[in-house]
């Protein structure tokens, strides 16, 4: 009987943070694009960046200045609106997110309400694919509504990992991840992609990478805190190292 195949996983880095330090000052430093392209040498498969409506981190001009320099894929985190959508399929990054916004919130903070939202959800799915843009949409891990998900026709789904993060009790946090596991499976089974972000640390990686449905993870703030005091390649690299060592059972507490 042939051994049972682990399938990798990728990291996708998320610069906006860069940008929420320069944006704070004003000044033309740090450079968000100059992160990306840092975090690309040191091993990220991908470059993430959410072009909010507000404007607070990336700029326009960062998406623009990124996308014909970056070695790596660029996948744009963006609200599900016309001038959004417009803009994705004018630039045409690889990869696109679909996430809820608010402006009041500090970071986003569920899922999209795929219910309230379908057929607008599914018209920008149809756009940005006529466009050669592959979607993802950013999702609470809820069985119940993943037939409602398939049938937007985004062929990649994004896992909702803050509540798991942000756990405050062992119980709390075992629970989250079993509703992750269950939805990870059932969307592997109904042949989408899935990938998983939000709030994620090196302390708190590992059981989420331990998800063999799981095949990306894309995580920004804790590398970029972390890069703040051992520089971004190693920040970038910890991070790799902790989701390769807890995929494959390897390391102290694998």
């Amino acid at each position: 009987m042939p051994e049972r195949t682990i399938p990798p996983i990728r990291l996708g880095i998320n610069i906006d943070h860069a940008a929420t330090l320069r944006q704070v000052r004003g000044t033309r430093y740090p450079d968000p694009v100059e992160a990306a392209l840092l975090a690309a040498s040191a091993g990220a498969d991908s470059i993430t960046l959410h072009l909010r409506e507000d404007r607070r981190h990336i700029q326009d001009r960062d998406l623009e200045r990124l996308l014909p320099r970056c070695p790596v894929p660029v996948n744009l985190e963006m609200a599900v609106t016309p001038e959004m959508v417009g803009i994705a399929c004018r630039l045409r990054p690889r990869f696109a997110c679909l996430v809820p916004e608010r402006r009041q919130e500090r970071t986003t903070e569920g899922g999209l309400d795929i219910i309230a939202a379908q057929r607008q959800i599914k018209d920008a799915c149809a756009r940005l694919a006529g466009a050669g843009v592959a979607v993802a949409l950013f999702v609470a891990p809820d069985t119940a509504h993943l037939q409602a998900i398939a049938a937007c026709g985004a062929p990649h789904l994004e896992i909702h990992t803050g509540h798991y993060a942000d756990a405050l009790t062992v119980a709390a946090q075992t629970a989250e991840l079993q509703r992750i596991r269950a939805f990870a499976s059932a969307a592997g089974a109904a042949g989408l992609e899935v990938h998983a972000g939000h709030g994620l640390n090196v302390e708190n990686v590992g059981s989420i990478a331990r998800i063999e449905e799981i095949v990306e993870l894309n995580i920004g703030h804790s590398i970029i805190a972390s890069a703040l005091f051992v520089g971004l390649p190693a920040a970038v690299a910890e991070m790799r190292r902790a989701m390769v060592d807890a995929r494959y059972g390897l390391g102290a507490g694998a």
